[in-house]
């Protein structure tokens, strides 16, 4: 090895010495040619010249100066001629009025040359310039020159240093040589070049010779190697190494499993349409570099290549896998049975047919009797194949047909020639010549179970691929169908808890809103798609004329969610009873959901989250007050068709476990002939689209001035209902009335109980000019104890105020907070009747709270038809109903 590197070297500098002699002597030539070029440029150019040359005697007058010139350049010869050669000058003078030799006619004719001549009076580079008159004649010619052997002194003045620094390089390129075969042989321990060959030819016929592909990757994650194998297997182009993985075109799995720190010991991978095993370890740190990672590679799809059938083996692994992704995509029976049809068409069958029992696809469970099916799903190559269409009921009455016999059985039959299936011919002779006909020939019939029970069957049927079906598709047919029976199931298992959740829902939903003056109702709810969630509304008739209006949410769908709402909408019901302010209301409720959270959380049945907006609105006063717990604001658009989302307190979801945390209420007023719109978050949010941007749709569905909440419900659903939604939508839309200023009356009242006569007569001629003369002794009888209490037991100011509604409603109110009490009074007692008598008398009665005391009311029907009143057998008791 040193030798061969000495011979190398010694070749290398003999070479190099050689190349700058000869690259010196051509510098000095062409260093020649310029200099004696430019002398003749500027010796022809010179002032006057051509004036000399015509004169009578040019030698005399260009002599000297040729002389001077040619000393101050350094040449060896100028040389004045005339257009045809003869000299004039020269410093030889035994040569002036000799001719030049060489060609000179370039020259003569005004071009200017350099050239290397060779012959008398000697070897010389030399340059001819013409010289031209002011007519551009030429009048004369310049030759200047060096002689060839000045030129090669120079090179040889050289030489030595040329040959001193060859042999420095040798010297030193030598000593390197002696320096790297030590370092090379203590690399390589001692192996001559034989015995390496010999190692490197091994390494590469057993690293590309193997049937596992081999992957080397740099710290920087670039290719360092890879082997024949490898390329095969993952397709890697051929200037692969020194790439970055991520520019290998590597399918993104095979890309993370080449990330840094990641471990597999025969990993099974899909690698396009190859099922690899992968083993993948970092290597160790060497030489100041990072750790980089070895992968190796098996193909185990060819071990099914050795039993001759990797290519359809891989297909319906494929097809399995597709069957596994694509089928079951939605919990729609029909819509499965359809996912089934489109995996296997055209792959493995060129026509399927599927047909489920009735109760299937009712969401019922299966009957057990499977003589008659209802076919669900048909699909093909083709559009018009001659089989029953969907819809079409299918009887399997013939035992010996392919259909019926795996019914029978529970598994797939093929019938490879329907040509010579007399079973199947006898089933519909007439349909089973126009299959034929068409080109049907070949057909596997598997049934569809689950759980041990038939759900239905699938047919799949072979016209254009020429192929029957063998005995190696039955197998696989039945695998396929297993995979669909279980969507399938499950389908019908979610069908019949949808359509339960949803019956329970609506049950619990208002079946018919209240009669009531306060407000003009439109509602809509709508189910999601993926099933009953717990979304309610409910208009609820309060005291006083007044209405409240509900709208909420409970998180979750099924029938758990449906019987949380019905929960918590009964206990709003019964909160609003109490004739307590929203804010209070939704206190109440959420300490509610935490108590039921509480006992339910060991069966995890608890509520997960539920979200409530209450408001109610006064038509005597067009004020409407609101509160919500996590759920969206309302909607108020004027009578003018503004839109407006009034500020409410964003109050916390009920149930979060965060008690004491009170809510807050805002009051609104309402002008008459508004709309007040209540909603859940179903209606703005969906698949695409978040709450902003439903709420401008929302704005942009309510801005239309004169529709009636039935319109108004319209609009919203035509522009924001989504086609299928997947969460239920409550729209509730409130047009406002307000109650005439002349069916209302009001009094203040004295703390005296004289003042009482008063007000009852002021309240009897009300009664009058309202045409209720009926029941005017029956509401005075009833405003006189109710007045007659609060002197007793209040405090000022009192007031009275009497509305004619559906119903007269009559309204006493004090200061004080003190509440009656309903009680049987003993016969010694001085008191304690008089709210007997109200209760018997009125329709209904009760205590509702304000900020600054209490009002108690009572209803009398406006006909005078009412609760019978209670029996008073004797003058004594009622002489006692006196305060």
């Amino acid at each position: 090895m040193f030798v061969l590197q000495a011979v190398i070297v010694l070749i290398l500098v003999v070479v190099g010495a050689t190349a700058l002699v000869l690259q010196a002597r051509g510098d000095s030539q062409r260093e020649a040619r310029n200099r004696s070029l430019a002398a003749a440029e500027a010796f022809a150019q010179a002032p006057g010249l051509a004036q000399v040359l015509l004169s009578a005697d040019p030698t005399a007058v260009l002599q000297p100066r040729a002389e001077a010139a040619r000393r101050a350049s350094g040449l060896d010869f100028i040389a004045v001629m005339t257009p045809d050669g003869v000299r004039w000058t020269d410093p030889r003078p035994e040569l002036i009025g000799r001719r030049a030799s060489g060609d000179l006619e370039r020259a003569a004719a005004g071009q200017s040359f350099t050239e290397v001549f060779e012959g008398e009076p000697s070897d010389a580079v030399r340059a001819v310039v013409p010289v031209l008159d002011d007519r551009g004649v030429v009048v004369g010619l310049v030759g200047t020159g060096i002689e060839i052997k000045n030129v090669s002194d120079v090179v040889e003045d050289q030489m030595p240093l040329l040959i001193g620094a060859a042999t420095g390089a040798l010297a030193l390129a030598v000593g390197g040589a002696a320096l790297v075969s030590r370092r090379l042989r203590r690399l390589t321990h001692g192996l001559g070049p034989i015995e390496m060959t010999r190692m490197k030819e091994h390494h590469e016929a057993v690293l590309h010779a193997v049937r596992e592909g081999v992957l080397i990757i740099g710290p920087d994650r670039r290719l360092m190697l890879a082997n024949d194998e490898a390329r095969r297997l993952l397709d890697l182009p051929a200037d692969a190494e020194g790439r970055h993985v991520t520019d290998l075109g590597l399918d993104p799995g095979t890309t993370e499993l080449l990330s840094p720190g990641r471990i597999a010991t025969d990993k099974v991978h899909l690698a396009g349409d190859r099922l690899l095993a992968v083993n993948v370890r970092p290597t160790e740190p060497y030489g100041g570099h990072g750790a980089g990672i070895v992968m190796t590679l098996r193909d185990s799809t060819e071990l099914v290549a050795l039993s001759g059938r990797s290519e359809v083996a891989r297909s319906r692994l494929q097809l399995l896998y597709d069957a596994g992704v694509r089928i079951g995509t939605t919990l729609d029976v029909k819509r499965t049975a359809e996912e089934l049809t489109e995996v296997a068409v055209p792959r493995f069958a060129d026509y399927i047919t599927v047909e489920l029992l009735d109760p299937v696809l009712r969401g019922e469970e299966p009957s057990g009797a499977y003589t008659e099916m209802r076919r669900t799903a048909l699909f093909g190559v083709r559009p018009d194949p001659p089989l029953q269409p969907v819809g079409d009921l299918i009887s399997f009455t013939v035992s010996d047909t392919p259909m019926a016999a795996a019914l029978a059985g529970g598994h797939a039959v093929l019938e490879s020639d329907l040509t010579t299936a007399p079973g199947w011919r006898a089933q519909d002779p007439e349909g089973a010549r126009e299959a034929l006909a068409y080109g049907i020939h070949s057909l596997v019939a598997a049934p569809l179970q689950a759980r041990g029970v038939v759900l239905g069957m699938a047919n799949f049927w072979r016209a254009e691929t020429s192929e029957p079906f063998g005995e190696e598709d039955l197998s696989f047919a039945e695998e396929l169908t297993a995979r669909a029976a279980v969507s399938i199931d499950n389908a019908r298992r979610f069908t019949r808890e949808h359509d339960m959740a949803v019956t329970l829902q609506r049950s619990l939903l208002p079946r018919v809103l209240p009669d009531q003056s306060a407000v003009d109702v439109s509602y809509r709810y709508l189910p999601a798609k993926a099933g009953a969630s717990g979304d309610w509304f409910d208009v609820i008739q309060l005291p006083g004329a007044r209405v409240a209006l509900v709208v909420g949410d409970v998180v979750g769908h099924g029938l758990h969610a449906a019987a949380t709402m019905g929960r918590l909408r009964t206990a709003v019901h019964n909160f609003s009873t109490l004739d307590l302010p929203p804010d209070e209301l939704l206190g109440h409720l959420d300490e509610l959901v935490d108590r039921i959270d509480v006992n339910e959380d060991r069966s995890g049945e608890g509520i997960t989250g539920a979200t409530c907006l209450y408001a109610i609105y006064d038509p005597t006063s067009g004020r409407c007050t609101v509160a919500r717990a996590g759920h969206p604001g309302p909607a108020l658009v004027g009578p003018d068709g503004r839109v407006d989302f009034p500020e409410v307190p964003a109050g916390l979801p009920l149930g979060l476990g965060l008690g004491g945390l009170p809510y807050q209420s805002a009051e609104i007023d309402l002008p008459e002939a508004s709309r007040l719109v209540l909603f859940t978050d179903g209606l703005l949010v969906d698949r695409g689209r978040d709450m902003d941007a439903g709420l401008v749709l929302l704005r942009e569905a309510l801005s239309r001035a004169g529709r009636s909440p039935e319109q108004t419900c319209a609009d919203v659903l035509d522009r924001l209902l989504p086609p299928a939604p997947s969460d239920d939508i409550a729209l509730l839309v409130a047009g406002t009335r307000r109650l005439a200023p002349d069916a209302m009356a009001r009094w203040e009242v004295a703390a005296d109980p004289a003042a009482v006569s008063g007000v009852r007569g002021a309240a009897a001629g009300q009664l009058a000019a309202w045409g209720l003369d009926s029941i005017a002794f029956t509401a005075e009888l009833i405003l006189s104890e109710l007045i007659t209490n609060a002197i007793r037991y209040g405090g000022e100011p009192i007031r009275v105020r009497l509305l004619r509604d559906r119903s007269l409603i009559c309204e006493v109110s004090d200061s004080s907070s003190t509440s009656p009490h309903l009680r049987y009074a003993a016969t010694t007692d001085e008191g304690g009747r008089g709210l007997f008598l109200v209760a018997q008398f009125a329709e209904r009665w009760g205590t509702r709270y304000t900020a600054r005391g209490k009002v108690i009311w009572a209803e009398l029907p406006l006909t005078g038809e009412g609760p019978a009143p209670v029996s008073v057998p004797g003058l004594q008791e009622l002489e006692d109903l006196a305060w």
